[in-house]
């Protein structure tokens, strides 16, 4: 049984504040702190450059990307992290086009997080190629998936409304047709149980600052299969990614494997705090996390829809179709948030009407839902909203 009252003692939580946004950004592990500032004094500070050997800075990406495999369903030795998520999306896309090179579709849907669509409107124009890509309504997916796909590119949650997509039917799809497949885990990975080698995903990429708690600019990413690790060329031959990167050829040449998708030097310091969030990590049953989660997003939303008439639920309202939020469409969603915000709930807002909550159970708990229900009904049934103080725009919404 997970101990989730002992698992919420792990985070840095602000007093009387209630935190629904760790599907954003997730909050402080206590340990993360002290194992940063070992890195900076005792590794940086005293083993200077041997660190990368003698502190194991050069093994990090790959033995992280390990921990983060379990969390995902990855085979051990086909994860590595490092670089960002839209650095991942590009690399895995171009390494798919190279795979199918025969067709020219791209197939996405609107419910996408923009990153990856740019990126991939970027690459399109770069290769010159006459690629195309096409976005659909999320649940028009399958119905576009023909033998003129080459690439399925999706994220399985949708960052607005929570839309869970079925990997394993799309996959299956797709390879069908002779396709391959790109999932973005952004707001998958440690929200519940996925199972990318049971699904037969071919790639999938992710980040480690929401769910994982990993910190603000975490490293990214990469999951390749094993039949295509050996052989897919890596868009991006950063020297990291050579077989032999001390060698200084000048000639490229790919490392094995996964390490082949390694780009630029790892982030160090932002690896030792993915370091402290991960050995949290290493002790949850992800079946008992989502049971819990599905609690917590029930409660919610019962309790919404009883106190605010005037919230409208923009997520599904079938557990097994969503992630770990839950979404509102309000007319004054922008203003009703930052009221929310000011009044001690932290959630955010997604343009152009999504008041969006994240339920993340390792520091989540019925009191925090509780609470965060009774203050969105007085900001709501009150107005409190509707002052000009809540209607000014932030860089960040």
């Amino acid at each position: 049984m997970m101990d989730f009252a002992a698992t919420k003692q792990l985070f840095q939580l602000p007093d009387g504040v209630t935190y629904l946004d760790g599907n954003s950004l997730g909050p402080l592990p206590k340990t993360a702190a002290a194992r940063v500032a070992q890195t900076i004094t005792d590794e940086w500070g005293e083993m200077l450059i041997t660190a990368w050997n003698t502190a194991g800075w050069m093994a990090q990406p790959t033995a992280l990307g390990d921990r983060i495999g379990r969390l995902i369903g990855a085979e051990p030795g086909h994860v590595t992290t490092g670089d960002t998520l839209s650095i991942k999306v590009y690399q895995a896309l171009a390494s798919a086009l190279e795979l199918v090179p025969g067709k020219r579709k791209i197939l996405s849907d609107r419910g996408n997080f923009p990153t990856d669509l740019y990126m991939a409107e970027g690459l399109i124009g770069a290769l010159d190629k006459g690629h195309e890509l096409v976005t659909v309504a999320p649940e028009e997916v399958l119905d576009h998936i023909d033998d003129d796909l080459a690439v399925l590119m999706l994220t399985q949650v949708d960052y607005r409304t929570g839309r869970r997509h079925d990997m394993a039917a799309l996959t299956r799809a797709a390879h069908a047709v002779g396709a391959v497949v790109i999932w973005d885990l952004a707001h998958s990975a440690g929200a519940f149980p996925v199972h990318l080698s049971e699904a037969q995903a071919d790639f999938a990429v992710g980040c480690t600052y929401k769910y994982l708690n990993a910190g603000p600019g975490a490293p990214a990413f990469i999951y390749v299969a094993p039949r295509h690790a050996a052989h897919v060329r890596p868009a991006l031959s950063g020297w990291l990614g050579h077989d032999a990167p001390f060698a200084f050829d000048l000639d490229y040449r790919p490392g094995a494997g996964i390490e082949r998708m390694r780009v630029g030097t790892p982030p160090v310091l932002q690896m030792a705090a993915l370091d402290a969030a991960l050995d949290i990590w290493d002790q949850v049953d992800m079946d008992a996390l989502r049971a819990r989660s599905v609690a917590l997003c029930e409660r919610f939303i019962e309790g919404i829809e009883a106190t605010c008439p005037d919230l409208t639920l923009a997520s599904p309202r079938d557990a097994d179709q969503r992630g770990s939020q839950v979404s509102f469409r309000f007319d004054h969603g922008y203003a009703a948030m930052q009221a929310v915000i000011d009044h001690g709930v932290i959630g955010d807002f997604r343009a152009p009407d999504i008041m969006r909550f994240g339920f993340t159970p390792l520091y989540t708990d019925e009191g925090d839902v509780d609470r965060a229900v009774e203050i969105i009904a007085k900001v709501i049934g009150n107005r409190i909203w509707d002052q000009e103080k809540y209607k000014v725009r932030n860089a960040v919404t």
